[in-house]
């Protein structure tokens, strides 16, 4: 939903459910300032997550599956990968 939601022109997404995952990755993101600030919001039900965005992102997708990948093995599956400073 970021992605469409910046294709759109949007200021601002709601995501839900909140997971630890999706709040690591945002942080990850917002790091290197593809997106702004994120705020998570607890309903007592999954959460959710405000995210205001920047309109720096270009495509924001899943690398499916996730496979655990040890550091000195990255270099096998830099073809899963999207180029360096794409967005």
């Amino acid at each position: 939903s970021i992605h469409n939601a910046e294709k759109r022109g949007k200021r601002q997404v709601l995501i839900r459910p909140c997971s630890k995952v999706i709040v690591k990755f945002l942080t990850v993101m917002m790091k290197h300032g593809y997106i702004g600030e994120f705020e998570i919001v607890d309903d007592h039900r999954a959460g959710k997550i405000v995210v205001n965005l920047s309109g720096r992102l270009n495509k924001c997708g899943v690398i499916s599956p996730r496979f655990d990948v040890p550091i000195n093995d990255i270099e096998r599956w830099t073809n899963l990968l999207p180029s360096r400073q794409f967005g």
